[in-house]
C-alpha cells in the first residue's frame, strides 16, 4: 500500500513539473510512475517496480527526445523586426564604425545602424537592411 502512495506522489510531482514548465522535462517520468504504480497494484516487489519505472522512463526518453530535437531544429523565434530585412532605410546620423555612431530610419522608426561592410555611411544615404539583431539594423549601401 505504501508503494502505491509513493508512486502516486511521484506521478503528481512529475505531472505538476511538466504542466508548470511545458518543456517536456518530466513527462517520461510521469508515464514511468504509472507503470510502476500498476506493477505495485499487481503485487510486484519494490525492486521490480523501480526497474519498471526506470525502463519505461528511459525507453520513452530515448525514443522521443531525438524526435523532439528534429522538430525544434531551425525554429528561431521570428519578430516583426525581421520584416525589415531587404528593405531600404535612410541614414539619419552618420554611421562610423570607428566611433560607434550611426542611426537609420525605416518605416518611421529610428534604429541604431551598423555598417555591414565597415564603411562610413553619411547622413541621407539610402541603405539596404541585411539583418536585424535586437535594436540594431545592419546595413549596406543601396
Amino acid at each position: 500500500m505504501t508503494y502505491l502512495i509513493f508512486w502516486g506522489v511521484i506521478f503528481v510531482i512529475t505531472l505538476i513539473a511538466e504542466i508548470a514548465s511545458m518543456q517536456l522535462i518530466s513527462i517520461w517520468f510521469t508515464v514511468g510512475s504509472v507503470g510502476a504504480f500498476i506493477a505495485a497494484m499487481k503485487g510486484v516487489g519494490f525492486p521490480g517496480q523501480l526497474g519498471i519505472f526506470v525502463a519505461i522512463s528511459l525507453v520513452l526518453l530515448l525514443v522521443t527526445r531525438p524526435l523532439l530535437a528534429r522538430l525544434r531544429v531551425n525554429q528561431e523565434p521570428r519578430t516583426n523586426a525581421d520584416k525589415n530585412i531587404g528593405e531600404t532605410a535612410v541614414i539619419i546620423e552618420e554611421v562610423d564604425p570607428a566611433l560607434g555612431t550611426g542611426r537609420a530610419k525605416i518605416g518611421g522608426v529610428d534604429w541604431i545602424a551598423v555598417s555591414e561592410t565597415g564603411e562610413i555611411l553619411p547622413a541621407e544615404a539610402v541603405v539596404i537592411v541585411t539583418r536585424v539583431e535586437g535594436a540594431k539594423l545592419f546595413v549596406r549601401r543601396a
